[in-house]
């Protein structure tokens, strides 16, 4: 395996935006490539452990873990910019690493759950891809994968409302309660952006996941299905948030290799 870390993908004010690649030395070329964004509540967090994703250099995926600016320093729409500006510079450069600029995938867990989800319905709101960094270059990815992450941030379930309610306040930069400022907090909700251009999904949640209600996964699902779009969900029973057990995982993580297989191929 070939790793670069830290490289420079845009910046924003003198804020240097970077990213990690993972290249496996022996797979056939062009590779697909999942771009990780991590997850911590849009608060926290970083690329430097993309853990899930390692083993999917073993099926020939290249993997780029990336830093977007959190909350505390950025609120919404910065984290989408920086997201879309990450995928841009991939595709960019994708000859330079032996990338497929065509089969770009996108993985996030919880936050970058989220922010996945955005990228992989946004493909049409202009609005949403901010002027960072390769400018002019698609920020459209081939399928999304969206782990456990928060797709409607309006949703009036005091399991997620509670616990959530002043973290996602930061980052959407609007007082509580939310409810009063629907429009913004909508801007940051992949489930308002549903339509037949979104790209195929992928949504893993446990069911007794208590930071993100299950409802969520299953009607962004039914949503998507009812615009046309692939999407598969798999609920993992007993499954915490984080899919928290190697079993767990395991079940998400196989099934989820099985769709990139389907949507993602590596060639053969």
């Amino acid at each position: 395996m070939d790793v670069q870390k830290n490289i420079e993908y845009a910046n924003v004010n003198g804020h240097s935006l970077c990213l990690d690649l993972y290249l496996p030395k022996d797979a056939a070329r062009p590779m697909p490539v999942i771009v990780y964004f991590h997850g911590g509540g849009f608060r926290w967090g970083s690329k430097a452990n993309p853990s899930r994703m390692m083993p999917l250099l073993k099926l020939g995926y290249a993997v780029a873990g990336v830093d977007y600016r959190l909350s505390k320093e950025a609120s919404f729409p910065a984290q989408i910019y920086d997201c879309k500006a990450a995928i841009r510079w991939v595709r960019a450069h994708a000859a330079d690493y032996g990338i497929d600029p065509n089969k770009i995938g996108a993985f996030g867990e919880s936050a970058g759950g989220n922010l996945v989800s955005l990228l992989g319905t946004t493909m049409r709101h202009p609005e949403l891809e901010g002027n960072e960094g390769n400018p002019g270059v698609s920020s459209g990815v081939q399928v999304a994968c969206d782990y456990f992450g928060p797709v409607d941030l309006l949703d009036s379930n005091p399991a997620f409302t509670k616990p959530q309610s002043w973290v996602l306040s930061q980052f959407l930069s609007v007082p509580l309660p939310l409810v009063n400022y629907p429009d913004k907090v909508r801007l940051g909700s992949p489930f308002s952006y549903v339509d037949n251009q979104a790209c195929p999904f992928f949504i893993a949640q446990g069911d007794a996941d208590t930071a993100v209600p299950m409802e969520q996964s299953v009607r962004f699902d039914a949503a998507l299905k009812k615009a046309g779009v692939a999407s598969v969900l798999c609920i993992v029973p007993g499954g915490r948030h984080n899919l928290a057990t190697p079993a767990a995982s395991a079940q998400a993580d196989a099934a989820m290799e099985a769709f990139l297989q389907q949507y993602l191929p590596t060639p053969k």
